[in-house]
């Protein structure tokens, strides 16, 4: 099993969501609606939808993580953290390779997925995205006063399996890190709309 050491996982992990937040600020915050709605073929999110499923996670996500934190009778931080074989798999299978290449795809689950319920969509789904990291960064802070492996967070797919809080954080982190990537890769298409 791998051993994460928390202070640095913690860091690290708030290090990418700070920067996740300055990139997508510089780059997606003036654009056109035309440009948020553009998709190279049918099969493709657009930007909006891109971020309205992100956001569908942390709907469920952040509320589990903040009454964790607050209410967890685990209330000893130790280090350092060790990943349960399942949870490991889980967070591995979103990790982004060194060349921040996609290496697996996946299908959203029908509840987190805009194709099949427009509804998600909001039109505002960049801005509740940067405002939803601003909340995961304040987890992040929290998580570091309670013991991570002891705390047990239900995942989304099935209440009834539980992963370590430790592995729930690096699954959702990378989970984001892979679908923002996905962002800036349409945003750098060849066919996107350059003009507002």
């Amino acid at each position: 099993m791998k051993t994460v050491v928390l202070n640095s996982w913690v860091d690290e992990l708030t290090q990418l969501s700070q920067e996740q937040i300055k990139r997508i600020q510089s780059k997606f915050k003036h654009l056109s609606d035309k440009q948020k709605t553009w998709r190279p073929n049918e099969h493709t999110w657009n930007l909006l939808e891109i971020f309205a499923h992100l956001n569908q996670f942390a709907k469920y996500y952040h509320p589990v993580f903040e009454d964790k934190i607050e209410n967890t009778k685990f209330r000893e931080a130790k280090a350092p953290f060790v990943s349960s074989p399942l949870g490991k798999s889980a967070w591995k299978s979103m990790k982004l390779g060194r060349a921040k290449n996609v290496k697996r795809k996946f299908n959203a689950q029908k509840n987190y997925n805009p194709s099949l319920d427009p509804s998600m969509v909001t039109g505002n789904d960049i801005e509740e995205f940067v405002t939803g990291q601003d909340r995961f960064l304040k987890i992040l802070e929290g998580a570091k006063h309670i013991n991570l492996r002891r705390t047990k967070v239900p995942i989304s797919l099935s209440r009834i399996v539980r992963l370590r809080m430790g592995d729930a954080l690096l699954y959702v982190a990378y989970h984001e890190e892979r679908h923002v990537e996905q962002a800036f890769n349409l945003f750098k298409h060849p066919n996107f709309p350059k003009k507002k």
